[in-house]
């Protein structure tokens, strides 16, 4: 029995979301709550008939040979009902290896972002969160991160702090709660405005770039192997051997300048759509607009590497 009320009482309008989060819960940790204050079944049910049973003591919940499984039927009193079959997902499987020439990865920087009403809002925030990461040196940067990205309101008066290690997260929002500048913070006003992407052109490429964006984040891994599956052929050289290699010379000679650059920035662009990030204009400069086209659809993929 999935139902929460002897936890938490009647739930009522939260009813169903209330009994879908128990049992996603017991299915992470592998264990049927019992429920709570059943002195004796229920009388008007056949308990005899079928393998139905109350759960009066906790059960362990094996997830091996069975696929664990749970009905949720939730009659919320506002209307807010919920009736669902549940079923265990399938494990996520661990990320490969980084390949040949691909630097394993330290922990990223984490943005925790901030946001109020007014300047004097937005520094009691940054003081309240530095409470909770010095009370709490478990907690995780990358938790955190998201939560203040996706579970807060955002508000005029912003602040950003880029977090390497939780010293670099103290130090930036112990610099917001008082106003001053420190180099792991940025502070500012938001406007209401439209997005715009810029494509730069030759002269931004480097030496290995994208190679960790490539290992961290299979969407950007993906959107590149594609674009260098077709370029090259056209090369006639595999791309990613002269952006990751070591001769800078072979890198910077256009042919492999532009290719390598249309690449990167076609990845990236990926990359950020797959977050949610979509601009209303693109535009670009030497072979960065050639990129911009592609991605709003004026060039097929074929036809963009063609091109450049």
């Amino acid at each position: 029995l999935g139902s929460v009320k002897s936890n938490l009482g009647h739930t009522q309008a939260a009813a169903g979301v209330a009994g879908v989060i128990k049992m996603v819960m017991a299915m992470r940790h592998g264990v049927l709550p019992r429920t709570l204050h059943v002195d004796a079944p229920s009388s008007h049910v056949d308990w005899s008939a079928g393998a139905v049973e109350l759960l009066t003591e906790v059960r362990e919940w094996p997830g091996g040979e069975r696929v664990r499984r749970a009905g949720v039927s939730s009659f919320g009193i506002s209307g807010t009902n919920a009736h669902l079959i549940l079923e265990q997902p399938e494990p996520v499987a661990e990320l490969e290896p980084a390949g040949e020439g691909v630097a394993s990865l330290a922990p990223g920087v984490v943005p925790l972002a901030l946001s109020g009403r007014s300047a004097e809002a937005l520094r009691a925030q940054a003081a309240r969160l530095l409470a909770r990461i010095e009370a709490d040196p478990a907690l995780r940067a990358v938790d955190l991160g998201h939560s203040l990205a996706t579970q807060r309101s955002h508000f005029d008066h912003r602040a950003v702090v880029l977090a390497d290690e939780w010293e670099t997260a103290v130090r930036g929002l112990a610099a917001v709660c008082v106003g001053e500048p420190d180099p792991a913070a940025v502070v500012g006003e938001c406007e209401a405005g439209r997005t715009a992407f810029l494509f730069s052109g030759q002269g931004s490429q480097r030496l290995g770039m994208g190679r960790e964006l490539y290992a961290r984040f299979p969407v950007f891994a993906e959107a590149l192997d594609a674009v260098c599956a077709v370029l090259d052929g056209l090369l006639g050289r595999p791309l990613r051997e002269v952006v990751w290699g070591e001769d800078a010379e072979s890198l910077n000679g256009t042919e492999f300048a532009q290719a390598g650059l249309f690449a990167v920035e076609v990845a990236l662009f990926r990359l950020l759509t797959s977050w949610g990030v979509r601009p209303e204009f693109v535009a670009g400069h030497s072979i960065g607009e050639v990129a911009a086209a592609h991605v709003a659809g004026v060039f097929s993929l074929a036809d963009a590497c063609a091109l450049v």
